[in-house]
């Protein structure tokens, strides 16, 4: 069976930057399983691996547009540390997370994270670590097969033996 719309696909990957620095991969025995056409892995990956089917190999360089997007420099802010709420600046350290506001694009929310905290003001990020980079995926396509009717009233993959949320 083919990869298209509405169909379960488990597959074995690795992924690294276009520099190749590794990012991420399936652990052994593991594979990632997926609803395809949904959104739930990245564009660029999505459209390569369409039409393959089980047992295939796919090499796939995705352009960052069509992966974490590209970089926006108006997304890296320096905040006044007197500007975040009293209970909150004792958490302000770098990896800490947080939602506010697109400093240019009314109504649309970002997830900032924490870089540098420094005496008076935090340095701030509302980029994902891999925007602006093109990706390198290694795929091997272990299954697929037809969503279940169940899969695609939930809009996910159930997993072996069951139906599996995760919370």
């Amino acid at each position: 069976m083919d990869i298209g719309k509405n169909t379960i696909v488990s597959m074995h990957y690795r992924v690294a930057t276009a520099e190749g620095e590794h990012v991420d991969k399936s652990e052994e025995g593991h594979p990632m399983v997926y609803l395809h056409g949904h959104g739930q892995i990245i564009p660029g990956l999505e459209a390569a691996l369409a039409g393959r089917k089980s047992g295939d190999h796919v090499d796939a360089e995705v352009t960052a547009e069509n992966a974490y997007g590209a970089y926006d420099a108006a997304l890296d802010l320096q905040v006044s540390r007197d500007l975040f709420p009293e209970d909150v600046q004792k958490k302000l350290k770098p990896g800490f997370q947080f939602q506010a506001e697109h400093p240019t694009q009314a109504g649309e929310h970002v997830l900032f994270t924490v870089h540098t905290v420094e005496k008076d003001a935090v340095l701030v990020s509302g980029n994902h670590p891999l925007a602006g980079k093109s990706l390198l995926f290694t795929v091997d396509i272990v299954d697929v097969r037809p969503a279940t009717d169940e899969e695609l009233s939930h809009g996910h993959a159930h997993g072996p033996g069951g139906h599996h949320h995760h919370h």
